[in-house]
């Protein structure tokens, strides 16, 4: 946790605090890490640290944000058919079935191609006023042109996440409905509704949290695997996927620039591997049987 709240804190305030544009070209072509580039530059002469720094903002956004999408779909999909059981679950758990052969890499790209220019179209004609007390301030829609990537991402790496989730709940509900404090809740005539909210769903919290901890990571490496195709983040926009693409482009046998590639990778691990720790941490500390 305290590794993931220094992730965090450099990538909403690092830009503030050393004043670097992930954006800003200049002459320092592959300059080594130094005291004025932390990282290095690229290419561009732009400042890797910067670049990374925006990358784990990008990437981490995704990472959430699809866990959320899935967390939500996934935990409501599976506790109705779990609850409901015989014909509705089975057609239920045949769709994700389905789901589960088509390959994800199909349907991101079928969702990007479609949906990508009907939501750059729509950004560009939006116009929002947000007020804050006596302060107000207008974002134009064409400012969030840039953005139609990282909003089809996470909306296609959620609903594809969703799956597992799904069944991990319903099974849960499943042995869970025929609990005797279900029971009881139906004989003193509570409603389905109340049942699953008040009973079923908080005994589904903690492996349902352990689970979302281990879906970011997931998401973030389906993300990063996309964009180092090219089929993700798009420049001038950075994620740790696009930057080790990059990075890999340089790397040869006569010169390595090799913080292209090094500090992205190492940067992502590190977030990887505390996300990890996290989700065994909360495993530990939600299950009633280690607490006995």
């Amino acid at each position: 946790m305290a590794v993931l709240t220094i992730i965090v804190l450099f990538t909403l305030f690092a830009p503030a605090l050393f004043h670097t544009d992930p954006h800003s070209t200049s002459g320092l072509q592959y300059a080594p890490p130094s005291g004025k580039h932390f990282f290095g530059t690229d290419v561009n002469g732009r400042d890797m640290f910067s670049r990374v720094v925006e990358g784990a903002r990008i990437s981490l956004l995704v990472g959430l944000s699809g866990a959320l999408v899935s967390f939500f779909i996934g935990t409501t999909y599976g506790l109705i058919a779990g609850y409901m059981g015989g014909t509705v679950d089975s057609v239920m758990m045949r769709l994700v079935e389905i789901l589960y052969a088509i390959p994800r890499l199909i349907i991101i790209i079928i969702a990007s191609f479609v949906f990508d220019p009907i939501l750059r179209e729509y950004l560009a004609g939006l116009h929002l006023k947000l007020g804050f007390g006596n302060a107000a301030f207008v974002i134009e829609g064409i400012t969030l042109v840039g953005y139609s990537k990282v909003l089809i991402l996470i909306l296609a790496l959620g609903m594809i996440e969703w799956l597992t989730m799904a069944r991990i709940v319903r099974g849960q509900v499943l042995s869970l409905k025929n609990q005797q404090f279900v029971l009881a809740a139906r004989s003193l005539g509570q409603s389905h509704t109340r049942i699953v909210t008040r009973h079923l769903l908080p005994n589904l919290i903690g492996i349902v949290v352990v689970y979302l901890t281990l879906t970011i990571p997931a998401v973030i490496l389906d993300e990063s695997f996309l964009s180092f195709l090219g089929l993700g983040i798009q420049a001038p926009q950075a994620s740790w996927g696009s930057l080790l693409a990059e990075g890999a482009q340089v790397i040869n046998p006569i010169r390595s620039y090799w913080w292209l590639l090094g500090y992205p990778a190492a940067v992502m691990s590190i977030t990887l591997l505390a996300l990890n720790f996290l989700g065994d941490g909360l495993r530990d500390a939600l299950d009633p049987r280690q607490r006995r």
